[in-house]
Order: structure tokens, then C-alpha cells, then sequence
């Protein structure tokens, strides 16, 4: 058994599978979710897990070059935003209705309980050195 860490095998598993520049979608529970990316799904029930718990175990296993939210996330849910603009300085925001297009191009999305607008953030994986 792992130390510590994530220990969901389907999620650590995904995580371990990414790449230089390939993105995940770290989302809320009701952001559509197109056909094709791999999906983990760690939703239980509303609210659990909450978006900042697994935004912060996901940064502690990967290195992160870009990140994008939703330009409505500063407005409609401003905890979410200064969890975010504190933890991803090089946060970057567009239209929601961009955010789910580019949705298609993630490699995993990783659904969480999350049950507050705009809770989502596309992060593209960068290198460790």
C-alpha cells in the first residue's frame, strides 16, 4: 500500500499516465463532460469531495505549466477564484462556454462533488526540471 499521496488506483493511475502538455479537467459536479477523455469520477454525494480537496491533492503529485478557469468564477464564486489565483499563478480566464469546449481536449477529467458554480480549472502538465 502506498505511503501517502492519492491512493484512488483509477485516479493515481491516470495521473501517472500523463504527459508534458497534456491537460485534465479538474471539474464540479455538474459540468457536461464530453465524450472522450478518461473520466474519474469521485463524486459521493453533493459537496463530497469538495473541489479545493482534490485540486490541492492533484497539485501536491503534478507539475503544472498553464492553468484556465472561467471568466465567471471571479464574479459567481469568489472562493473558488482565490483558492485558484493563490495556488496557479499563471491562471488564465475565458468564457465558460470556452472553458466547456475546451473540455473535449483534456486527456482525464476528474469529476469531483463539488456542488458551487464554476468550480472547474484546466490544468496542462509541465516538467519537473
Amino acid at each position: 500500500m502506498k505511503r501517502g499521496g492519492i491512493i484512488n488506483a483509477q485516479l493515481a493511475g491516470a495521473l501517472a499516465r500523463l504527459g508534458h502538455t497534456d491537460t485534465l479537467v479538474i471539474c464540479d459536479a455538474g459540468l457536461p463532460i464530453p465524450r472522450g477523455p478518461e473520466i474519474v469520477d469521485l463524486a459521493f454525494r453533493l459537496g463530497t469531495p469538495g473541489f479545493g480537496t482534490v485540486l490541492e491533492g492533484i497539485l501536491e503529485e503534478l507539475v503544472i505549466e498553464e492553468a484556465v478557469a472561467a471568466r465567471e468564477v471571479e464574479r459567481e464564486n469568489p472562493g473558488c477564484y482565490a483558492l485558484l489565483a493563490s495556488r496557479l499563478p499563471e491562471l488564465k480566464l475565458v468564457p465558460h462556454w470556452e472553458l466547456k469546449v475546451r473540455t473535449a481536449d483534456a486527456r482525464l477529467v476528474v469529476r469531483t462533488g463539488e456542488a458551487t458554480p464554476y468550480s472547474n480549472v484546466i490544468l496542462r502538465c509541465g516538467v519537473p526540471f
